[in-house]
């Protein structure tokens, strides 16, 4: 765990999505979930070694596709072009499961509706009347990959604190959750303790005023 930091400006998603794939072990397998979890492909290096997996059945996800390498047939879980670096493979999508179910993936990245200072996780469904259920792949990631870190903005739209002392909405995994990254702060989850590894646009007194966990300098 690294030394705690702030820094004036908030991050924005760019500089989220690089503070995740900095922090991605090098040779780790990798699910991006949908949404802003997908940006996190465009700043890996090759360096790296990561391997990316989607559910949809792929091995050796690229960076998302622009301009003429886009190709409507290659796609990610979330329906966005992607590209393919060498050596990918394509499978079934019972396949793609069984790797999820089964340990193989090193780290996971969703977004979130919550997560709870204990590191339970909800992010597929607000329980809203006439609200569609997404819950694709959440739960098998949250729970088969051998870490998931959450990318979400900490406030909702009225201000309210995303990071909660308990789940309001439908739960997609129990303590899954060690790492959570947003715009204001990067926090790490270990024994049901929120350890504050760097914040940004807030101070930590601020920040801990408007967070209703008890919050740790890392």
């Amino acid at each position: 765990m690294s030394n705690y930091s702030s820094t004036e400006e908030k991050l924005s998603r760019d500089e989220m999505a690089q503070r995740v794939a900095a922090d991605i072990p090098a040779g780790a397998f990798v699910n991006l979930g949908i949404g802003q979890p997908t940006n996190v492909s465009n700043f890996l290096t090759g360096e790296q070694g990561v391997t990316l997996h989607t559910e949809n059945g792929m091995l050796g996800m690229g960076p998302v596709a622009t301009g003429e390498d886009v190709d409507e047939d290659l796609i990610n879980a979330g329906k966005i072009p992607v590209t393919e670096l060498p050596g990918a493979s394509f499978f079934h999508h019972a396949d793609s499961f069984a790797m999820m179910r089964g340990g193989h993936l090193d780290v996971c990245v969703l977004g979130a509706f919550q997560v709870s200072g204990a590191g339970d996780l909800a992010n597929w469904h607000t329980g809203a009347e006439g609200a569609i259920p997404a819950v694709g792949g959440a739960m098998d990631l949250a729970i088969g990959a051998k870490q998931t870190w959450v990318m979400m903005s900490l406030f909702t739209k009225t201000g309210e604190s995303k990071l909660v002392e308990a789940l309001s909405y439908p739960v997609t995994g129990l303590g899954c959750v060690s790492r959570i990254y947003t715009e204001v702060a990067i926090f790490e989850l270990l024994d049901s303790k929120v350890f504050v590894r760097s914040s940004h646009g807030l101070s930590f007194e601020e920040l801990q005023a408007k967070v209703p966990v008890e919050l740790i300098k890392a």
